[in-house]
């Protein structure tokens, strides 16, 4: 059983580019998002294309040419393209680095994104060194009770449960919740965010009680401030489907895992590679209710989809490859 604690992809909030003009640099941007928003994703990606070209060569325009290309990147690791985010996130960082230098906050913010990606890609080791940096930044620039800085202890409690080093993700995770409920509203989705990474780690601690309040929570958030086929609503049900599993509620599990297969093909695609943990899952729970015949080709469906954005020793895919295996030697 794999849950699904999202990772903060950007730093939330007025970001140290806003520029608050309206700009034409600007004007893209907010088109962009806005294309997104409406799942309009090839004109987001061209309208973003088209904001990194122009304010490539103009240095008034920097603070905007490095969200252009952050924003690039973390769109296309959104269309499952991990590779060419990589590249444009490693040049953005490069950039950013020379000016406005290595200690800024846009140098944090690159390395946030590129913490977030490397866990998709299962580069552990990576992920935690950017996170850890970008930590160090916001910590010395924006103290350790400030927004952007909750975001980081989040995404290193999401990187923590990724590699199975839950009892170490914890206090990461708790204190993020800690700082946004001063922070922010009890029914803010960064909030809600929070609490369904949280829960995916005292889950998997055992907390089983704890986990789905949690989850009920976060999802009434969701369902309230975010449209019913979010991806938001496609972890929490995925985690709240787990728990059915861990409880031995298969039937449950099964109807739940559909559910955010359904949601998440909808949002993102029927080839893109985060479907393999909701495909692993439901494949686990038809092997489980005595059906392998259907869980294998829902395996071999979840490894097809990551064999060529990811690294061979990806823990999904290997886990995937396991459990077909044994799933296999079961029939």
């Amino acid at each position: 059983m794999a849950p699904d604690p999202r990772g903060h992809s950007a730093i939330p909030g007025a970001t140290p580019y806003d520029t608050g003009g309206d700009t034409a640099p600007e004007a893209l941007l907010s088109a962009a998002g806005r294309y997104r928003r409406l799942g309009r994703l090839d004109e987001a990606e061209r309208t973003l294309e088209r904001a990194v070209e122009i304010t490539r060569d103009s240095e008034p325009s920097q603070d905007a040419h490095l969200r252009a290309l952050d924003a690039l990147a973390e769109l296309l690791r959104f269309r499952g393209r991990y590779r060419r985010s990589d590249e444009i996130l490693r040049s953005a960082l490069s950039l950013a680095e020379e000016t406005p230098g290595a200690g800024s906050l846009a140098v944090a913010r690159i390395c946030n994104s590129l913490g977030v990606l490397h866990k998709y890609t299962g580069r552990f080791e990576e992920s935690e060194s950017f996170y850890s940096r970008a930590l160090a930044i916001l910590e010395a620039d924006l103290g350790d009770e400030h927004p952007f800085t909750a975001t980081l202890y989040h995404n290193l409690g999401g990187l923590n449960h990724a590699r199975g080093t839950h009892a170490q993700g914890e206090p990461f995770a708790r204190r993020s919740v800690e700082i946004r409920r001063r922070t922010h509203g009890p029914a803010d989705p960064e909030l809600a965010a929070d609490k369904a990474a949280l829960a995916a780690i005292v889950h998997a601690l055992g907390d089983l009680d704890e986990a789905e309040r949690l989850l009920v929570e976060a999802l009434a958030v969701f369902e309230t401030r975010l449209d019913q086929d979010d991806y938001e609503v496609a972890s929490c049900l995925n985690n709240l489907a787990s728990i059915h599993y861990s409880r031995g509620g298969f039937e449950a599990a099964e109807a739940g895992f559909r559910k955010v297969l359904a949601i998440k093909e909808g949002c993102l695609g029927p080839a893109h590679p985060e479907l393999a943990v909701a495909l692993n899952n439901l494949a686990m729970t038809l092997w489980k209710r005595g059906r392998p015949e259907a869980a294998v080709p829902v395996f071999e469906r979840a490894i097809v989809l990551l064999n060529t954005e990811v690294d061979r020793d990806q823990p999904v895919r290997l886990a995937c490859l396991r459990n077909l295996q044994t799933c296999r030697s079961s029939m």
